[in-house]
């Protein structure tokens, strides 16, 4: 099992992904806990972009509900017709949010966060957990962002 990330600093956004796709493969290829791939996939991302905050939400009985994550205090519950998540859940697609507070019932789990990612994680055709990155800039997330998380999310062993 890998215990540490590395790569170099000054590595461009794409090549940083590249790395962390691979190190993130190497942690849940032999590790079949969801919730402690959950916790690893979340410190590697934290770590190697330093995002504001980054976690998981799972669907339990008709909602989504906090798993593993990196940053401050955040929301618990989210209904599946509220914020990104839920319209990430709804859309079964990756949403990503330039501005926030622009985004229509966005909930505001921490004034900080100014732009958001949301990535869904599929079993056999249905949302069954989602990926929630924010950062405290505005505009801070872009199409390689969206492919590089996605295929982190497809790695997930459910």
């Amino acid at each position: 099992m890998a215990e540490d990330i590395f790569f170099e600093a000054d590595l461009s956004k794409e090549e940083k992904y590249k790395r962390v796709v691979k190190q993130i493969a190497a942690l849940v290829e032999d590790e079949h806990d969801l919730i402690a791939n959950l916790a690893n996939i979340s410190a590697v991302l934290k770590q190697a972009f330093n995002f504001f905050w980054i976690g998981f939400y799972r669907v339990q009985n008709e909602q989504l509900v906090l798993g593993p994550f990196q940053g401050t205090l955040a929301c618990t519950r989210i209904p599946f017709d509220k914020g990104v998540c839920g319209a990430c859940y709804t859309r079964k697609e990756t949403i990503i949010v330039p501005d926030v507070e622009a985004f229509p019932g966005h909930i505001a789990c921490s004034s900080f966060s100014k732009s958001e990612i949301v990535v869904p994680v599929f079993k056999e055709g249905k949302v069954q957990l989602v990926l929630d990155v924010d950062s405290d800039q505005l505009d801070d997330f872009d199409e390689t962002d969206k492919q590089y998380l996605e295929k982190i999310c497809s790695q997930i062993p459910l």
